[in-house]
């Protein structure tokens, strides 16, 4: 097969063992629930495959619940659940919406109920109910995406703009217990950064806030500074928490299909995270290194890299790593790809980004220079160019991001 077919084997391979159906049952079937009202709340991209999966194992012991998701990414009606779609990265009205009508939902429940919340990545903006108004958190949403800070800053700062986030969902459970299933997108799998984290103690300070403000140098109102003292609940007596799938599975998966293709692989890590360009260049380096080895071999990377905004072109991360690797693979038998487990890359409708040892020459030839595309963090319409851009749609999972360096 081709690099390209190769590349694509690994992808849909490792994206199908990073489903959550299986794991969701298998944590369900743990689980011992009281005979009281059994209510389903989940959250994030992968909200409506998780709530699809529990409903199927539970069936009418599920009393009702509200499901929130990104837009495009419900496949139908659930049973007796309320499915909403919203805004993400940055929240909308049907994200506060959803999020109330999840707060109604577990309101007024007695201590023999339980909430089933299933909670997967990106529900720091589809699960949401601010304390500050809406344009100072779009506002404030923006630079954080912009700055450069990673998922954990993000998350660390904006818990203390929110009702549910950081615990807090959690409190307004009470007295019911919070049964909690995870699919994990924060690098080390911290569950109190983890969307978030609106059903698990905080680690995270106030001072911890604070500095991140200062580093990045953030705007923020004088009720925002207000809202930034008042600390996060440290302890949460009603909750159980179980993480049902992470990176290092879809890693996994992703080196074993590449030794069924004959790829001597190696995971390079799981916990990557710098910027997008640096991840890139660094692939490439490996393969310059590799190259004049002999050999079929494969470098693996997941976790989630970082893009410094220094243009107004349309791209994501995964994009902009793989076209930063083009200069350097150019002329050779390898190929890097990159791409979301969710199926969407930044504001786009591509997955991620496919270069091999053509692609520097063919945009070369459209009059395309790779150094400008990434100044204006435009790699979504290089990529377009040379048939470099990986569309799956959305997935239904969501366990970051994996970069693969393959060399034939």
């Amino acid at each position: 097969m081709s690099l390209r077919e190769n590349a694509n084997k690994i992808m849909r391979a490792a994206l199908e063992a990073a489903m959550p159906d299986t794991a969701v049952k298998a944590a369900l079937e743990k689980a011992e629930f009281s005979g009281g009202k059994l209510i389903l709340i989940a959250a994030g991209k992968a909200g409506w495959q998780m709530a699809k999966a529990a409903c199927d194992q539970m069936g009418s012991r599920i009393h009702g619940g509200v499901v929130v998701t990104k837009y495009d990414h419900s496949k139908g009606p659930i049973a007796n659940l309320d499915i909403y779609e919203a805004g993400h990265p940055v929240p909308d009205a049907n994200s506060f919406r959803a999020t109330q009508a999840a707060i109604d939902a577990v309101t007024g429940l007695s201590e023999e109920d339980t909430v089933l919340f299933l909670l997967s990545g990106g529900g720091s903006a589809l699960f949401e109910k601010p304390l500050i108004p809406e344009e100072d958190l779009n506002r404030l949403t923006k630079q954080l995406l912009a700055c450069g800070a990673d998922i954990v800053e993000i998350n660390t700062v904006r818990k203390r703009f929110s009702a549910v986030k950081g615990g807090r969902f959690a409190e307004l459970c009470k007295p019911a217990k919070v049964f909690t299933i995870v699919l994990s997108d924060v690098l080390g799998d911290r569950l109190d950064m983890i969307a978030s984290g609106p059903a698990y103690p905080d680690s995270s300070t106030t001072e911890d806030a604070q500095r991140i403000v200062t580093k990045y140098n953030l705007t923020l109102t004088e009720h925002m500074k207000e809202l930034l003292l008042a600390e996060t609940p440290k302890e949460l007596g009603n909750v159980e928490t179980h993480i049902t799938g992470s990176v290092r599975q879809l890693c996994i998966s992703a080196e074993k299909t590449c030794r069924e293709l004959g790829y001597e692989a190696v995971i390079l890590t799981d916990r990557l995270c710098c910027t997008a360009r640096d991840a890139g260049v660094f692939l490439s380096n490996i393969a310059r290194y590799h190259g004049d080895s002999g050999k079929k071999m494969a470098f693996l990377a997941g976790g989630e890299t970082v893009v410094h905004l220094t243009g107004h072109g349309l791209g994501g991360r995964n994009q902009e790593l793989a076209l930063a690797a083009a200069d350097g693979i150019a002329g050779m038998n390898a190929c890097v790809f990159s791409v979301g487990s969710d199926g969407t890359d930044g504001p786009t409708d591509a997955a991620g980004g496919y270069v091999d040892g053509t692609t520097c020459q063919s945009l070369k030839q459209q009059g395309i220079l790779i150094s400008d595309v990434l100044q204006d963090n435009d790699a979504y319409h290089a990529l377009q160019k040379c048939d470099g851009l990986i569309i799956t749609g959305a997935t239904g999972t969501n366990v970051n991001d994996i970069s693969v360096l393959l060399i034939n």
